[in-house]
């Protein structure tokens, strides 16, 4: 795993954390191997009652399972893409992907976020993408450093206070 700001230059890759990471395979498995089955089951079983046209079970298990596929395709794309960086293995005196930072605003509020990978970014979690504006802007910051971010409320700065890689 790279300690270095070099991750963060390659816009083409998924970054994502082990937790992401496993989430999504977990995904995976679970649509190709439990769910994907019982929809073609369902579907085979509606097809022998008769004239599909006006079968509204095989009509539905149809849809569902194009529904599944695209999720697949999704999900395949993503996990191959995907470069795991465990936080844990992050150090140095710069913000990296997986660190979790302390923000002031100008008010004097406090934030916590953690910079994880697209597919993980959660606001009620307080995760943020890497590719988000404010993630952009926290990367390779220091400490005591200011960083300026055009939110759709208007232009807000925060200061970064303290981040630690858990």
């Amino acid at each position: 795993m790279k300690k270095n700001t070099e991750q963060v230059s390659t816009k083409s890759v998924n970054l994502i954390t082990p937790a992401g990471y496993k989430k999504l395979t977990d995904e995976f498995h679970l649509l190709a191997k439990k769910e994907r089955p019982i929809v073609v089951q369902e579907v085979s079983a509606a097809a022998k009652l008769g004239d599909r046209s006006e079968n509204a079970e095989y009509q539905y298990g149809k849809k569902r399972l194009r529904e599944i596929d695209r999720r697949l395709r999704f999900l395949d794309k993503r996990i191959s893409a995907a470069r795991v960086v465990d936080p844990k293995e992050q150090t140095g005196e710069k913000v990296l992907f997986g660190a979790t930072v302390k923000l002031e605003n100008a008010e004097g509020k406090l934030f916590t976020y953690q910079i994880v990978g697209e597919d993980e970014a959660d606001l009620n979690l307080k995760k943020i993408s890497w590719k988000s504006p404010l993630g952009q802007e926290l990367l390779n910051k220091t400490r005591g450093e200011i960083v300026v971010v055009e939110a759709p409320a208007g232009v807000r700065e925060f200061e970064i206070i303290d981040f630690q890689y858990v």
